[in-house]
């Protein structure tokens, strides 16, 4: 199969990782902003072994290439126009999160899938993380019985960003941007449709950088009175260990699971005290999307994963702009 790919402010690791484990090829890349650099992923790829020829503009390169997959790493604010001009392409699309940045862009993305018919999924690697697999894996056969709460954590350092993390209508908003993968955590691990959300951010102390918020806190009213909270920040110090703190807990009728650190920790009713769980996951992102795509696989994550996480998203960073509660479709 052929790919084209968009963009350089995402994360195509994951495509280029995964590329040696597939019989796919690198045809074209784009960056769809003037301002950014194609050479770096140009140099990726052809290190790969792929040569693919660099374009200005991204609906000329798919009607020249005719690719069969197209990956799609910003800019943020193009993520759902290009995703339309994929879908009415007929081409299976590997988007960075969010896959929109207004409710608007996000049902023209929804409904031209749908037209399409193609495979569709937004670039959440955690999923494929192997300590959030083994959890997923533990709540799928009843570890904690039937789930009452889930806490969410996404801890960043905040570093300079570039100047694109400045400008709301360009980056979209941390909530959307960092929070998602939450947001994703909190429906794959509960199976539960969301039905409200109220949530708070802040772009204050966020050292020079625009209109970036660095902090925010979500509150989630699942179905059957599931409860679930986000909290995200910017504000891991330069000096820890890692460049992310991302952790979950899950508390349910028959036990708690925590995601901590790398490890899996599980307290079952009745049971000994912690277990620390091996963790394992023998399945990568791209792989399984390009398996997707081609028909042979049932991916992890699929287009209602990336659609309702991204309206999630959305409307929980409704809510922080307006301070109110705001009520899911």
């Amino acid at each position: 199969m052929k790919l084209c790919m968009v963009g350089v402010r995402g994360h195509n690791n994951y495509v280029l990782s995964g590329l040696p484990l597939t019989e796919v090829s690198v045809a074209g890349v784009c960056t769809a902003a003037a301002e950014d650099d194609p050479q770096l992923l140009l140099s990726k790829c052809r290190d790969l072994g792929h040569e693919p020829e660099v374009w200005d503009h991204p609906a000329e390169m798919l009607d020249a290439v005719r690719p069969d997959l197209l990956s799609i790493a910003g800019p943020f604010h193009r993520h759902a126009e290009i995703c339309v001009e994929a879908f009415r392409r007929g081409i299976h699309v590997f988007c960075e999160k969010p896959v929109a940045l207004t409710l608007e862009g996000l049902e023209e993305v929804a409904e031209a899938r749908q037209a399409a018919g193609v495979h569709f999924a937004a670039m959440m690697g955690l999923r494929y993380d192997p300590a959030f697999h083994t959890a997923w894996r533990q709540v799928r056969e009843g570890a904690v019985g039937e789930i009452c709460l889930l806490n969410t954590q996404k801890s960043y350092r905040l570093g300079r960003r570039a100047p694109f993390y400045h400008d709301r209508s360009i980056y979209g908003g941390t909530i959307p941007w960092v929070g998602s993968h939450a947001f994703d955590w909190i429906r794959w691990y509960t199976g539960k449709a969301f039905r409200s959300v109220y949530a708070t951010h802040s772009a204050a102390r966020n050292r020079d950088h625009g209109e970036l918020e660095v902090s925010a806190v979500c509150h989630l009213t699942l179905e059957d009175e599931v409860f679930a909270s986000v909290s995200i920040d910017y504000l891991r110090p330069a000096e820890a260990p890692s460049h992310g703190d991302d952790r979950v807990r899950i508390a349910g009728t028959e036990g708690v699971i925590e995601v901590l650190g790398g490890e899996v920790i599980l307290t079952r009713a009745g049971g000994d005290g912690d277990e620390r769980l091996p963790v394992h996951c023998d399945r990568q992102i791209f792989p399984d999307f390009a398996a997707a795509a081609a028909g042979e696989v049932q991916p992890l994550l699929g287009p209602e994963d990336a659609i309702e996480m991204t309206r999630a998203c959305l409307l929980a960073r409704e809510s922080a702009d307006g301070g109110r509660i705001v009520r899911f479709p």
